[in-house]
């Protein structure tokens, strides 16, 4: 992840095996991670049970937040494309009893489309 994406707060890809790793004390057994992203310190996880938001709290980051949302649970999702002299695309997830999306940015060398058709095939 190039520190300039992270400090813009756009989320770059993680190696799915390295994120099954690090959050292996936070899975089901047999739950496999699918897709991970990254910013500076949060991130976020698809794996195929849920959607696990990471949110890294204090100075420190010691203090962490798993937040774990079962794909049953997202009830509609929009993806924005980046434009000429946008240089993110956004994601947003709406989850069942929430009336303000879920909204995490990427950055250009991540193909929204790709992201897109990854939830399309769990939601739908």
């Amino acid at each position: 992840m190039g520190l300039l994406s992270g400090l813009m707060g756009n989320a770059s890809e993680v190696d799915p095996a390295e994120a099954q790793q690090e959050f292996e004390r936070i899975l089901v057994k047999g739950e496999k991670v699918r897709r991970a992203f990254q910013l500076i310190r949060d991130g976020f996880v698809f794996t195929d049970k849920r959607l696990i938001l990471i949110d890294k709290q204090g100075m420190t980051g010691n203090k962490v937040e798993y937040q774990s949302i079962p794909w049953p649970s997202i009830v509609r999702f929009a993806v924005e494309s980046s434009g000429t002299f946008d240089l993110d695309a956004e994601l947003k997830i709406w989850v069942r009893g929430a009336s303000e999306p879920i909204r995490r940015q990427f950055d250009k060398k991540i193909d929204i489309y790709d992201v897109q058709q990854f939830l399309a095939s769990h939601v739908l």
